[in-house]
């Protein structure tokens, strides 16, 4: 009975978790994933249409690549994209976030009877790091998620008027399933309506007649109304048939073709075996992975005392494994909408759970701060930033970076304070993750000001490493028209400025590139490489971190009219579409 969970303790490290959830939610470089940028592209190219559908986009093949939920949300949030920045953009995403952990800790309260333990529900799944990675971006999940847990967390809550409603409560759910298929896919009516077929089975005290006979029809008007909800996108939609062939066909249909060999044998093996999404799933819960292993494990030995709760928790999570191992391409990010139902489980064996896990929590953080403290003194102390200025942190970072370190080792220590100890330090470690690449939200990653004006309404050729990465560069030159060139020839100075008139060419780190007489270089800043060889990564372990982390990016202004046709940089397509 170690690590009482204190409202004082909760207190804290709820202030903590907002303020980690706000601190750099306009950064470039906060964790996300690769497809906030083609969102972006599509709210702005539709708002600039100025109808809310059919969705707009340059990019071939992705246009109609989700439901038109997310995209409406971006435009109303960034007000027809004439209010265009990345906090605008993804506030509503904190917002559903926020909701999801507001529910999660009134029905874990309601059910255990103790306040302590919803709160420390909603905290262990904002400290998850899926969470923070995808519960922050402009992205689909953020409304996915909450639409889709909101049903089972009000049968948690209500529990028998909830169970017995014969129309209420089968409507709210079809309404919140609806939405979030409008938001994400409707390949998710199947987890969420089987699973809520196995919560009726389990009420009915695992009774099947009993389940057909009272329960049948209120999963079919659940499953028929988020079916009918999502039906609108093709009712107002002026191209039904694109949104079926490029959606519904391409997108969801094209997940349970053979990937490599054939469907038998990459369910057993490769990167999209069953296995490998077991492993995904419970990475989802990031530096408390060991802590869900823990939980889980303890469930298993608990089995036959377990609370009907606890079964319903358990059965939302095997409902959405079986469901998402039946697609060819599995991944965990798939089983986001059950990472609530973990920390719930977490929450309620809270005082049980050995400390053992949390001691592995407390070794991953400190092996983290310490990687970013090594990484963010090689940067500040190198002197290889050059002409666009020095890298510095404040005396907030470092003091950051050294509190953290010390809390994490005191929990290390300390077995009384392991526990709560290791979910602060979760908050910490990120607070520290996005504080280490301040610098670069600064003057040190951003063209200056007289660069940005000279600029405006001229056409600018960048190096794109992913579809519609010029979104980002939006950014960075609002007011230019951008063009992409592909990012392995960012480095080919002769080649760029023989062929574009105005380009951003890349260099090492205090160096500058040599440029023909009739250039200028008209601004230039920092950039973070994404992409490094096996001899470069060596290099960075040894401590040349500066040199291959970050490039300069020059912006060459050439005596070239117009582009030149050349095989190697001029391509048909832009290479950001």
């Amino acid at each position: 009975m170690r690590g009482l969970f204190s409202y004082r303790s909760a207190l804290l490290i709820l202030l903590l978790g907002v303020f980690t959830y706000l601190y750099g939610l306009d950064s470039r470089f906060a964790p996300k994933n690769g497809d906030e940028y083609p969102y972006m592209h599509i709210v702005r190219m539709t708002a600039e249409a100025g109808n809310w559908l059919p969705l707009q986009s340059e990019m071939d093949g992705i246009k109609n690549t989700k439901p038109p939920l997310i995209f409406w949300q971006g435009i109303a949030s960034t007000h027809w994209a004439s209010q265009w920045s990345l906090a605008n953009l993804r506030w509503p995403s904190i917002l559903y976030t926020g909701l999801t952990a507001f529910f999660l800790f009134l029905a874990v309260r309601r059910f255990s009877g103790k306040t302590q333990t919803g709160l420390l529900a909603a905290l262990v799944w904002l400290s998850f790091f899926a969470t923070y990675r995808y519960g922050r971006p402009f992205l689909a999940d953020p409304p996915e998620v909450f639409w889709i847990s909101l049903p089972f967390m009000a049968l948690l809550y209500w529990g028998k008027c909830a169970f017995e409603s014969k129309f209420f409560f089968p409507l709210l759910a079809g309404i919140c399933f609806g939405l979030a298929l409008f938001a994400k896919s409707f390949a998710y009516i199947a987890p969420a309506t089987f699973a809520l077929g196995l919560y009726y089975w389990r009420w009915r005290q695992w009774s099947i007649p009993k389940t057909l006979t009272h329960d049948l029809y209120k999963v079919c008007i659940a499953g028929i109304l988020a079916l009918a909800v999502f039906a609108l996108w093709f009712a107002f939609d002026p191209n039904p048939e694109a949104v079926w062939q490029e959606f519904v066909l391409g997108e969801n249909a094209g997940k349970f073709a053979a990937r490599n060999s054939n469907y038998l044998l990459d369910l057993l093996r490769g990167g999209d075996s069953v296995w490998l999404l077991l492993l995904t799933t419970l990475a989802n819960a990031g530096l408390f992975t060991f802590v869900l292993i823990s939980t889980l494990w303890q469930c298993w030995r608990e089995r036959r005392f377990l609370s009907f709760e606890e079964v319903l928790l358990l059965l939302l999570i095997v409902a959405f494994l079986i469901v998402f191992t039946l697609p060819s391409q599995r991944s965990g990010r798939y089983l986001l909408p059950v990472m609530p139902a973990f920390a719930a489980l977490i929450a309620l064996h809270w005082e049980r759970l050995p400390l053992w896990g949390f001691r592995m929590a407390l070794l991953l953080q400190i092996l983290v701060l310490s990687l970013l403290l090594w990484v963010g003194a090689n940067l500040q102390f190198s002197g290889l930033m050059g002409e666009a200025g020095p890298w510095t942190y404040s005396y907030y970072h470092w003091i950051l970076m050294a509190g953290s370190l010390i809390i994490a080792l005191v929990g290390l220590f300390k077995y009384q304070q392991t526990k709560t100890l290791a979910l602060a330090v979760c908050f910490l470690t990120y607070c520290a993750l996005t504080s280490s690449l301040a610098p670069l939200e600064g003057q040190l990653g951003r063209y200056s000001t007289a660069t940005i004006a000279q600029l405006q309404g001229k056409d600018v050729w960048i190096p794109c490493d992913f579809r519609a990465k010029d979104e980002e560069y939006r950014l960075l030159l609002p007011g230019t028209k951008l063009h992409g060139y592909l990012a392995k020839d960012a480095s080919d100075v002769n080649g760029l400025t023989s062929s574009y008139p105005l380009v951003a060419v890349q260099a090492p780190l205090g160096s500058v590139p040599v440029i023909c007489d009739s250039c200028e270089i008209v601004g230039q800043r920092i950039e973070m490489r994404a992409r490094h060889s096996n001899e470069e990564i060596k290099e960075i372990l040894q401590g040349h971190v500066s040199k291959h982390l970050f490039v300069n990016e020059y912006l060459v202004a050439t005596s070239v009219a117009k582009p030149v046709a050349s095989p190697d940089f001029i391509n048909v397509k832009d290479a950001c579409r």
